[in-house]
């Protein structure tokens, strides 16, 4: 069993008499590893390293940091294959789903690395004679990257590659569930020889590592992704030292399928909006609105669809989702199926747990679910498709924008004017029209409401690993 250790200034640190953290496979409940259970003087020790090693880096020319990011994303490339098995063994990912994902940390970082050259300032005409206003583009400091379990690859690429690139340092701390291949990543900046201190690794609660990293004064922005309440800890802890925040919360998108749309192509893309990654993503398509004119079509074409997925060993190719992460997980997915019975949906596939080792569940389609219901209106992560009727466009769009979320939506329809009208009424950060919820690198990932602050992913997530310096100069001619 792999026993991990803290990374901090470029040293894997012994675990002496620390606390171990066991880290399970849900698809065998199986203990595979153990991480240390960091202190509040590990992680002001990583937040010092940071900081320090931070001065020297901002002054590295961002082209020199981008071939460190190059170097980085060879090793990954590399090591595809232990990370995708690290991966689907730590939280349950079909093993295919863990191979993109090992592929995109690897493309992630070789993107932002492209966008060294992009960082710029602007010269701002002066009211005063003899003087010029220069606005820099300069490193933020030390960021704090606070990671989810569902995506533990791909969330290593960002917050750690923009970061980098923008001469800041980073302190990563990987969610409990699924730590193991956050320390791969250690291994790899250790390996290429990467500046101590520019990145660093500290696992274990978020009450100690999670509020140290947010609570401490030589933090100088927390991007955080994972739900709302933790999120509003955070806001609270940085408010003290009015740290900024870049905060990817939690989601309850809608899916609207039109009267007109493609309906083999919108079962498909709900499918794999829902379902990928066993449900367990933030912007997976969750409540979806059929209009009536096609509901009774498109709930028997789901339902035959779900039927015939498969949920078992991840490490099979054949099956269509892995487990849930964990039991505590599992349950919460499971409440939510019973509150959707006792209110008076109607669950046409699966709705139980899969008997046996792993926290597994049927993929679960519930249909003639009222808007109201607690399946509609709390957040889903897991393999379970909620669908409620509509008649009109007007009451789709009430509907959808009816949440306290706001991350992703999507419409489906063949029509130019409703799809016009779906881009710039439903009020969400992100708007997916015929085709599955899923961002693209060059994009922007940001949510409204209590879905988040900031975003990630293209040239503006880089802007928030940058804060802007203005310079007043006035100069003698002659």
């Amino acid at each position: 069993m792999k026993q991990y250790q803290l990374y901090i200034n470029g040293e894997f640190l012994d675990n002496g008499d620390r606390e171990m953290l066991d880290v399970v496979n849900p698809a065998t409940e199986e203990v595979i590893s153990q991480v240390p259970k960091a202190t509040e003087e590990d992680v002001a020790a990583a937040v010092d390293a940071a900081y320090e090693a931070q001065k020297a880096w901002g002054k590295v020319p961002a082209i020199e940091r981008a071939e460190w990011l190059n170097k980085l994303a060879d090793k990954v490339d590399e090591n595809r294959e232990l990370f995708a098995q690290t991966n689907t063994a730590e939280m349950g990912k079909r093993i295919n789903e863990s191979r993109d994902e090992a592929t995109w940390l690897g493309v992630y970082l070789r993107y932002y690395a492209s966008l060294a050259r992009t960082i710029k300032g602007e010269i701002i005409t002066s009211d005063s004679p003899n003087e010029n206003i220069f606005l820099y583009k300069k490193p933020i400091g030390v960021c704090a990257g606070i990671m989810p379990w569902n995506f533990p690859l791909f969330l290593i690429g960002r917050k750690v590659a923009p970061a980098l690139v923008c001469g800041d340092t980073v302190v990563l701390k990987p969610s409990s569930d699924s730590p193991n291949g956050c320390f791969e990543f250690a291994k790899l900046c250790d390996e290429i020889g990467l500046p101590k201190g520019v990145v660093n690794v500290v696992s274990g609660s978020g009450a100690v590592v999670g509020n140290g990293l947010s609570a401490n004064p030589k933090v100088a922005m927390v991007s955080m992704t994972g739900s709302t309440p933790v999120g509003k800890q955070i806001m609270k802890n940085c408010a003290e030292n009015v740290t900024k925040v870049s905060l990817e919360l939690g989601g309850n998108a809608p899916f609207i399928a039109m009267d007109d749309c493609d309906l083999d192509a919108t079962i498909e893309n709900c499918f794999n909006s829902r379902y990928y990654n066993c449900g367990e993503v933030c912007n997976a398509a969750e409540r979806v609105y059929v209009q009536a004119g096609i509901y009774d079509e498109f709930v028997a074409k789901m339902t035959e669809r779900v039927a015939a997925a498969k949920a078992g060993d991840p490490l099979d190719e054949s099956v269509d989702m892995g487990p849930m992460v964990n039991a505590k997980q599992r349950e919460i997915v499971l409440d939510l199926i019973q509150s959707a019975r006792d209110e008076g949906a109607k669950i046409v596939v699966g709705g139980n747990a899969i008997e046996g080792k792993g926290y597994f569940i049927e993929p679960t389609l519930i249909v003639d679910c009222d808007h109201d219901m607690r399946i509609m209106r709390e957040e889903i992560f897991g393999p379970v498709m909620a669908v409620s009727k509509f008649e009109t466009l007007d009451e789709a769009i009430e509907k959808a924008n009816d949440t306290n979320y706001g991350l992703t939506s999507s419409i489906h329809t063949t029509d130019f004017d409703t799809a016009m009208r779906g881009l710039n009424e439903i009020n969400f950060g992100e708007i997916y029209v015929n085709r599955h919820h899923f961002e693209a690198f060059q994009g922007f990932h940001a949510g409204v409401r209590q879905s988040g602050l900031g975003g990630d992913d293209g040239e503006h997530g880089l802007e928030e690993f940058l804060e802007t310096h203005i310079a007043y100069v006035d100069y003698k001619l002659g």
